[in-house]
């Protein structure tokens, strides 16, 4: 196959891609949207949506085990399995939601902070950063639950939630745009002529020399 068949196939998978992460984006904001203007609704639609994403991640990742590491299964397993424990919690009446969504955040700062610390430079002191905000962010919920009550830290955790939510939607909106233009950027061009014949073993150069 040449190369401009496997590009004209490659094309609409690119497309699929870019389009899917601006669809996540756009549902990023559109939940902390609805989450700050419906604020009794707002640890549910949160909670959900943290849900159906953890589902959907865990899947993907049950899928590219095969592809990626064999680990992989065994992360995209408990990554579904706390997805449909967050959707399920969402769907339970009464104050539940909200309680659980206050401890929810801080995990959440953890998880994302602990991954990230493992890294080098930059993206390290982030991790760290990540996971300092979420002890203050814990003793600040505790706090505040213990002294006004559980509605309030859940109204709090709610904002928090809803304000990262929106804030996590600008690097998927950011990646959706590089990929677009990823996508439409056209292929180098061949010699009508070129088979392709040499261009593992240096170009047409090398035959040309020998």
């Amino acid at each position: 196959m040449t190369s401009t068949a496997t590009d004209r196939s490659a094309a609409p998978a690119a497309n699929r891609t870019w389009l899917g992460w601006v669809a996540g984006g756009l549902a990023l904001l559109a939940v902390a949207a609805a989450a700050l203007v419906w604020p009794a609704a707002g640890p549910r639609l949160l909670l959900g949506a943290a849900g159906v994403a953890a589902l959907v991640r865990g899947v993907l990742l049950v899928r590219a085990a095969d592809v990626v590491l064999a680990g992989a299964r065994h992360i995209g397993i408990a990554t579904g399995a706390l997805g449909v424990a967050a959707v399920a919690v969402a769907v339970v009446p009464g104050t539940a939601p909200g309680r659980v969504l206050v401890a929810a955040v801080p995990l959440l700062l953890v998880l994302v902070g602990g991954a990230l610390a493992g890294n080098d430079g930059t993206v390290r002191r982030i991790g760290l950063g990540l996971l300092a905000a979420a002890v203050v962010l814990a003793a600040v919920l505790v706090a505040v639950g213990l002294t006004a009550g559980w509605g309030p830290a859940a109204g709090l955790a709610t904002g928090l939630g809803a304000l990262a939510a929106a804030l996590l939607s600008a690097p998927v909106l950011v990646g959706a745009a590089n990929l677009r233009a990823a996508a439409a950027r056209p292929a180098a061009a061949r010699p009508a002529a070129c088979a392709g014949c040499a261009c593992g073993s240096g170009g047409c150069g090398a035959l040309e020399r020998a």
